[in-house]
C-alpha cells in the first residue's frame, strides 16, 4: 500500500529518532534534575507545545472526534488510561533509565524493538514484509542475536521498550486514536503523575524558580519533545514493518551521542552495530528504489 509507505512517513520517522537521540543528549544539559523530575516537567510542557502544534496545523478537530466516542464508546473509559499508561512508561523510561544505571538496557529494549514491530505488523495486520525488508530483518537479527549473547539475560527495561511500544501502537490503531490528537490526550491524562515527579521536591523546584538558564533549558525540553512526539505518531502511519525497521536510526543515533558523552564501544558488539547499520543501508537502497518508481511513473 503505497499510501502506507509514502516519503513524508519515512522522512517524519527520522527526523523523530533525529530529535529523540538529541533529548538523550539534552538530558545532561538539565543538572540538578534527576530523571523522574525531567519526565515530569517534559509532559508538562510537551502537552501545551503539541496542543499549540494541533491548533498550528488545524488538527484540533481529531481531539473533539475522539472526545465525542466517549459517550457512545464506553471502551475508552477504559482504553485511554491504559493507552497514556503505555506511552507514559515509555517516556519515563527514556529519561530515567540513563542516569539510573539502565541505559544500555534501555538501548537494547529498542534495538529489539523493531523486530518485534515487524512480527507485531506481520501477525496482528497482516502486512506484507518485502523481499529488501526481509533482507534487513535478517541482518538485525545478526546483530540483535549477538547483543543478547553479550547480554546473557533480558532486565525489565529491556521487555518494557521491546514489547511495551508495539501495545502501544496496536491499542491506538484498534481504539481509532493513532493521532496528534490522541497522543494529546494520552500526555493530558499523564498530568497529574507528571506533575508530582516535577514539583514534588521543593528544593530542586527552588532551584528551578532561581535559575533563568535551566528555566530556558527546561522549555527547550518541552518543545523538542512535542515536535519529536509529533513526527513520530505521523510516522506510524507507515505500514509497521517498514516503520519497525526504520526504528533502528534511533538506537544508532543513540550510540553516537555516547560516544560524544564519553562512551566506547568495544570489540564484541562491533558485530552487533555493524549488522544494524547494514540493516539501515538495505532500506535506504529500497527507500530511494520507491522514490525512483514513483518518478518512472
Amino acid at each position: 500500500m503505497q499510501s502506507r509507505n509514502s516519503l513524508p512517513g519515512v522522512a517524519s520517522s527520522v527526523g523523530a529518532s533525529v530529535l529523540f537521540a538529541t533529548l538523550y543528549y539534552y538530558t545532561s544539559l538539565l543538572e540538578p534534575l534527576d530523571g523522574q523530575q525531567i519526565y515530569g516537567w517534559r509532559i508538562l510542557l510537551t502537552a501545551p507545545c503539541l496542543a499549540l502544534l494541533l491548533l498550528g496545523f488545524g488538527r484540533w478537530g481529531e481531539v473533539r472526534q475522539i472526545l465525542a466516542r466517549l459517550a457512545a464508546e464506553p471502551r475508552l473509559w477504559f482504553a485511554l488510561p491504559l493507552s497514556s499508561a503505555l506511552v507514559g512508561l515509555q517516556l519515563w523510561l527514556f529519561m530515567w533509565a540513563p542516569i539510573n544505571g539502565h541505559g544500555l538496557d534501555v538501548s537494547l529494549g529498542y534495538f529489539l524493538l523493531p523486530l518485534t514491530l515487524v512480527l507485531t505488523g506481520r501477525l496482528v495486520f497482516g502486512e506484507a514484509i518485502s523481499r529488501l525488508q526481509r533482507l534487513a530483518c535478517v541482518l538485525a537479527a545478526v546483530g540483535v542475536g549477538n547483543e543478547l549473547l553479550l547480554a546473557s539475560s533480558l532486565s525489565w527495561p529491556v521487555l518494557a521498550v521491546a514489547l511495551g511500544y508495539p501495545c502501544y501502537f496496536v491499542l491506538r490503531r484498534r481504539i481509532g486514536t493513532a493521532n496528534l490528537g490522541g497522543l494529546w490526550l494520552d500526555l493530558v491524562i499523564s498530568l497529574p503523575v507528571a506533575a508530582t515527579f516535577a514539583l514534588g521536591d521543593s528544593a530542586t523546584l527552588q532551584q528551578v524558580i532561581e535559575g533563568p538558564r535551566l528555566q530556558l533549558l527546561i522549555f527547550g525540553l518541552g518543545a523538542l519533545s512535542a515536535l519529536a512526539l509529533a513526527l513520530m505518531i505521523i510516522a506510524t502511519r507507515l505500514n509497521l514493518a517498514l516503520f519497525g525497521l526504520l526504528s533502528y536510526v534511533e538506537p544508532v543515533l543513540l550510540v553516537v551521542v555516547a560516544l560524544l558523552l564519553g562512551e566506547s564501544i568495544s570489540p564484541d558488539q562491533w558485530l552487533t552495530y555493524g549488522a544494524i547499520w547494514a540493516a539501515i543501508a538495505v532500506l535506504v537502497v529500497e527507500g530511494v528504489e520507491g522514490v525512483r518508481a514513483l518518478r518512472r511513473r
